[in-house]
């Protein structure tokens, strides 16, 4: 896959070259859930990753790989314990450092915590409850950070609303009512405008000017099909991906033609469980899922019928089913993947 010229090895000799691996592992003391990149220019190779226990308190984690000597490592200063297990985690998209340093959590509230100068310690900025009624809500299934318009952050939540904050006042926005049933997940595609996926089965698009109305892109054919994750080509925002609850498939919209999928991507062998579009390609996407596989696919040639379907044009095989995966946005030749107690990034 053509990057572009983040390539850490580019001024390093041949020797030196041979020397960096394609493969980084780091293995967590717990099984990892949530996990992304840091976007920061100054923070190469920074990534956030959050515990799955079945019990009150868990752990987020923040490493970064020394390319010198190519570990991946924990800052215990940067570790903190988190209620719940986060089912999301997100960096402030803020490439050139002018915005302090923000990581977000969803679970039962979202949370805002500031990463203090010199690494000297994590703590939390703000809890956002979009509850009014109560000191409790529908717990957060996920969010997502408006890349656009950095002090906006929506949320999708399992009473059927999303939530749109104003982070940078601490307040609601937008709620609305999106969906029949729980929502899974939420994505931006531009400033005013973002999609949700739910167990309803459908996928829906919202713009805040007109907050009266959505817009069906596609439903699920078999009834009562929940969709569970949502991608939407920040390259090329008429193309989106969803995945159905259990399916081994990756569904491809373009929203311009509601109701029917573009393609389908159907050669995992087992549940998939992450997607995520290439941040510097319109054309490539990377699925991963529970038979251990990441793949990533070429979908130059969207609109025409391959005979058979189309193939990967990359696989990797991990140690265990995939949970999660992230394509670096900042360093676009790497993809971060987790699985059981292991986060991989791997160059692409």
């Amino acid at each position: 896959m053509g990057g572009t010229n983040s390539d850490p090895t580019q001024n390093g000799s041949a020797e030196e070259q041979q020397k960096r691996s394609e493969i980084y592992t780091y293995e967590a003391p717990w099984h990892i859930y949530a996990m992304n990149w840091s976007v920061r220019r100054d923070k190469k190779y920074r990534l956030a990753i959050a515990s799955i226990l079945e019990q009150y308190p868990n752990r987020v984690e923040i490493v970064q790989l020394d390319d010198s000597t190519g570990e991946i490592r924990s800052d215990p200063n940067l570790s903190f314990e988190h209620p719940y297990p986060p089912t999301k985690i997100i960096f402030i998209p803020d490439k050139e450092c002018q915005k302090p340093d923000l990581l977000a959590t969803s679970g039962d509230f979202l949370r805002l915590w500031k990463i203090s100068d010199e690494n000297r310690g994590v703590e939390l900025k703000s809890l956002l409850n979009g509850n009014k009624n109560s000191e409790f809500c529908g717990p957060l299934t996920s969010f997502d950070w408006n890349e656009a318009e950095p002090k906006r952050i929506g949320t999708s939540s399992i009473d059927t609303t999303c939530t749109i904050w104003d982070i940078e006042r601490e307040t609601v926005d937008t709620q609305l009512i999106a969906h029949d049933k729980e929502v899974y997940d939420i994505a931006w595609g531009g400033v005013g405008v973002f999609a949700s996926v739910s167990a309803d089965g459908s996928v829906r698009v919202f713009d805040l000017r007109d907050k009266e109305h959505s817009t069906i892109i596609y439903e699920s054919s078999e009834p009562d099909t929940p969709l569970v994750r949502l991608g939407w080509n920040k390259q090329d925002p008429r193309y989106m991906a969803t995945i159905i609850m259990d399916s081994a498939k990756v569904v491809v919209l373009d929203i311009r033609f509601p109701t029917l999928p573009v393609v389908e991507l159907q050669r995992h062998q087992a549940s998939v469980n992450a997607i995520a579009w290439a941040p510097h390609s319109s054309c490539h996407i990377c699925t991963a899922g529970d038979d251990s596989q990441a793949l990533i696919w070429d979908l130059s040639s969207m609109g025409q019928p391959v005979e058979g379907g189309l193939d990967p044009i990359l696989a990797y095989t991990a140690g265990a089913s995939i949970e999660q995966l992230q394509w670096s946005s900042s360093q676009p030749d790497w993809v971060a993947i987790a699985f059981s107690s292991k986060l991989q990034i791997l160059r692409v």
